[in-house]
């Protein structure tokens, strides 16, 4: 049997769609997006968002003392269009990537100016700012990891992230 080419090639078109469609779908840590608006101008964070599947999440997952990637796969994005002040420290507006330095009393946001880079490729000589965050219990276990706002006007607002019984804040406020 002969199948013309034209045939061939919307078989393989099809295949192909159904096979992308499978691979997002099964996608273990979907993506998502967390926005805000201060002072009228969008600020984004990308982020993959793994979910705990029985596994000890703060101090196995999430190592205590060593740097972790904030999410999963590619390094969460963090994008802003005005300048901002992040938990004190002075931020121009740009793209960067976030991570977290966890331990089990406090936590520390690390702003890094290195963009596009896998999850796993972090360089500390890229950091523009390493801050304080606020640490406490969450009211209920997170079983996917978040990341939040908490407007509190028109110029500021907490970010938050959740995890398993963790929730890690800073104050951002637009310049």
């Amino acid at each position: 049997m002969q199948i013309s080419r034209s045939a061939a090639a919307a078989v393989f078109l099809v295949m192909a769609g159904t096979i992308g469609a499978s691979a997002q779908g099964d996608r273990m840590s979907p993506h998502e997006t967390a926005e805000v608006t201060l002072a009228g101008k969008q600020i984004t964070i990308s982020y993959g968002r793994p979910s705990i599947r029985g596994r000890k999440v703060m101090g196995g997952l999430v190592p205590y003392d060593k740097v972790w990637r904030t999410g999963a796969d590619e390094a969460t994005v963090f994008t802003t269009p005005i300048d901002l002040t992040i938990g004190g420290t002075q931020v121009p507006a740009g793209k960067y990537t976030l991570w977290t330095l966890p331990s089990e009393g406090t936590w520390k946001l690390i702003i890094n100016k290195q963009s596009g880079q896998w999850g796993t490729m972090y360089d500390g000589s890229q950091d523009l700012a390493r801050v304080d965050m606020q640490k406490a219990r969450t009211d209920q276990p997170v079983d996917q990891f978040t990341i939040s706002w908490k407007k509190h006007g028109e110029d500021s607002a907490d970010l938050v992230l959740e995890w398993e019984n963790t929730r890690a804040s800073i104050a951002v406020r637009a310049k």
